[in-house]
């Protein structure tokens, strides 16, 4: 099966601008937020709560536990966000009523949690629209995890991050490409 596309800026940025023409637009461009900044699954960003990503007084979390039966093989993880992705979902969190912390935090159309099977179409029709046709749910998580190495951080971390249990598993969701080859002999 071929690996999801990871994307650059210009490609988020697109998509990001494409999600502000949706019916949904705060909720959609969070979503694609959370994957490109938290690294999360569709399956995980189908199953949190807003009371995972918010406090009682509506604060956004620094960080939280994912709990096993939201994760892939049902392993407990703690995920980090970072400065970035605290404020899109601040925003978010304005733009929705936070009275009821057990809520699912993207509610879909019926008003329920997504399936993980809609997640995934979510962000099917969203890169479809903006012509990425190698561009799937797991886009964002590859792309995560690629920046991050990129920027230097070692696979060990990576691979907590991910959530992965073995590092060669985190060593295939890093994307190589020439540009990066280039970059790293000029290290010499």
């Amino acid at each position: 099966m071929r690996q999801a596309q990871t994307l650059n800026e210009a490609q988020l940025r697109r998509v990001l601008h494409y999600c502000r023409s949706r019916r949904h637009p705060i909720r959609d461009q969070t979503i694609i937020m959370v994957s490109f900044y938290a690294g999360l699954r569709a399956k995980e960003i189908a199953a949190l709560k807003l009371g995972d990503v918010f406090d009682d007084e509506s604060a956004v979390r620094e960080q939280f536990v994912l709990r096993g039966a939201q994760s892939k093989g049902g392993k407990t993880r703690t995920v980090y966000l970072s400065q970035r992705l605290r404020r899109s979902l601040s925003e978010y969190g304005d733009t929705i009523r936070l009275n009821d912390l057990a809520r699912p935090l993207f509610e879909s159309q019926k008003g329920g949690h997504f399936s993980a099977n809609t997640m995934c179409q979510l962000f099917l029709d969203i890169y479809k629209a903006v012509g990425l046709k190698d561009a799937s749910s797991h886009s964002g998580r590859r792309t995560y995890i690629t920046r991050l190495a990129n920027k230097g951080v070692g696979v060990r971390l990576l691979a907590e991050l991910a959530g992965h249990s073995h590092i060669s598993t985190t060593q295939r969701y890093i994307d190589v490409n020439a540009e990066q080859l280039s970059e790293a002999v000029e290290l010499l």
